[in-house]
């Protein structure tokens, strides 16, 4: 089902696709997608696609890693993340099937601690997804532990309740931080 609605998205979208690739095309050439190592399912790697939001020849850190990460970013790479355009891309795992619409998010390759975690606690027998329950509680600002402990209680108490409530909360979260000014 995951597929079936990625690969529906994938073509309704296809216009927004080709106006983000030709700007970012037009801005900073090719590759228009940034393809980035990440850990899946039962600890399998895959490809990663994202559009590009970063200058090319940028450093392969994380974002906040880097020294005045401003001077790297596209003139639309802010707007890109801003609106969560930059993970439209992620439709491309769901329909070659290394990824759901719901479910962690995928560590990055390099990413020992957070992997370490999530396998003491099966938490990588999961198919990673673009949302999850850590995503819309806290993300980022939590402690890899808080993110593992959001990660079980999604696997324990999985329903269709719950994952239309992640929809719901992803939703309303992308729509509040799109229209927050900065």
């Amino acid at each position: 089902m995951n597929r079936l609605i990625a690969l529906v998205m994938l073509l309704l979208l296809a216009p927004l696709f080709l106006v983000v690739s030709l700007a970012i095309f037009l801005e900073d050439g090719v590759p228009v997608f940034f393809v980035q190592k990440r850990v899946g399912k039962d600890y399998s790697f895959f490809p990663l696609y994202k559009f590009r939001t970063m200058k090319k020849n940028t450093p392969n850190v994380a974002t906040h890693l880097l020294e005045n990460p401003q001077q790297y970013l596209l003139g639309l790479g802010g707007l890109l993340r801003k609106l969560s355009l930059d993970e439209l891309p992620n439709l491309i795992n769901i329909v070659k099937g290394n990824m759901n619409f719901i479910g962690p998010r995928p560590a990055l390759y390099n990413q020992d601690d957070l992997m370490a975690l999530r396998v003491a606690a099966k938490v990588h027998t999961q198919m990673p997804g673009i949302t999850g329950w850590a995503q819309i509680n806290g993300r980022d600002t939590i402690s890899l532990k808080e993110k593992v402990a959001l990660e079980v209680y999604y696997r324990e108490n999985q329903s269709l309740a719950l994952d239309s409530k992640i929809i719901w909360r992803t939703f309303f979260k992308v729509a509040g931080d799109a229209s927050v000014t900065h």
